[in-house]
């Protein structure tokens, strides 16, 4: 299919703080999980919300801006392709992911904290530190993507249902 398109575009919350890894080759990647919520009427005429949450996987730079600037509640925009992906558990069962992989994160936080903040090689700028007791993250080697196989040694890149995740207030 010649015309096809994978592309998607998230505006919402973190429901945690970043999570970073490194790949054996040293590239940085952060494991996000985000919200987005709707308001619809339902039948009944009822107002009702829903909220979604996606996990999001930024690599390289996107990876170390995610680290470093965002946290738990963080309004963000994530602009993506979705993949799907393989991986084994504990019981050696095979599992299957589908997340967002970033190509693009930005900071929709007030204009002092956005300022510069778009990640794809940009770093914040102004008002915005990064977040204390973070370590120093070592140098990056490669660049864009990774192979697929760099990419399974990562597991699951979000925390089980059993994790709270829903119980996270904005």
């Amino acid at each position: 299919m010649a015309g096809s398109l994978n592309k998607v575009i998230l505006v919402g919350h973190l429901g945690q703080d970043p999570k970073i890894s490194y790949t054996q080759s040293g590239q940085p990647v952060a494991n996000l999980r985000m919200a987005t919520s709707e308001r619809f009427k339902d039948k009944q005429g009822q107002w009702t919300d829903r909220t979604e949450w996606h996990t999001v996987v930024a690599w390289g730079k996107d990876a170390e801006f995610c680290s470093n600037y965002l946290a738990k509640g963080a309004l963000i925009m994530i602009e993506g392709r979705l993949q799907t992906r393989k991986w084994q558990d504990k019981e050696g069962q095979d599992r299957y992911s589908t997340e967002v992989v970033a190509n693009r994160v930005q900071s929709l936080g007030s204009r002092q904290q956005s300022e510069g903040a778009g990640s794809s090689g940009m770093r914040p700028q102004g008002g915005m530190q990064p977040q204390g007791g973070r370590p120093a993250q070592p140098p990056q080697r490669g660049g864009g993507n990774p192979s697929a196989q760099e990419e399974e040694d990562l597991g699951p890149a979000f925390p089980s249902e059993a994790s709270g995740m829903d119980d996270v207030p904005f």
